[in-house]
């Protein structure tokens, strides 16, 4: 009877975090557009902690957000060492694809070497 209440109070609380963190991606969304970074690393943020008690499905678009932010900011070593962990950690995924578009196009602009070492 525990175990059935433990389950059930969770459900309530995977199910009550959902709109928030909902939001939070899309505010963070918003605010990529408004150029407004330290914004969108905040929502992402906030959306990550909401994210403790549902599965990790969201993290890659939150990774991939986080890398084009980063490189909005010119930081694009850190953005290549996000879309590198998008497509080791989530190699099927739609965002590892578009990782993969990132690292090449910051190649072709002379902003990545893909023979570079980088460890994470």
């Amino acid at each position: 009877m525990r175990t059935l209440a433990a389950a059930v109070a969770s459900l309530v609380l995977v199910g009550c975090a959902s709109p928030s963190h909902d939001a939070d991606i899309n505010q963070a969304y918003r605010a990529y557009q408004e150029d407004d970074c330290g914004a969108v690393m905040l929502h992402l943020s906030s959306a990550e902690r909401r994210s403790r008690f549902r599965p990790h499905q969201d993290q890659p678009e939150v990774s991939l957000l986080r890398g084009l932010c980063l490189e909005r900011q010119s930081l694009y070593l850190d953005a290549a060492q996000i879309y590198r962990y998008l497509q080791r950690h989530y190699p099927h995924s739609e965002y590892s694809y578009r990782a993969g578009a990132r690292l090449e196009t910051l190649r072709l602009l002379g902003h990545y070497n893909a023979e570079l070492k980088l460890t994470p």
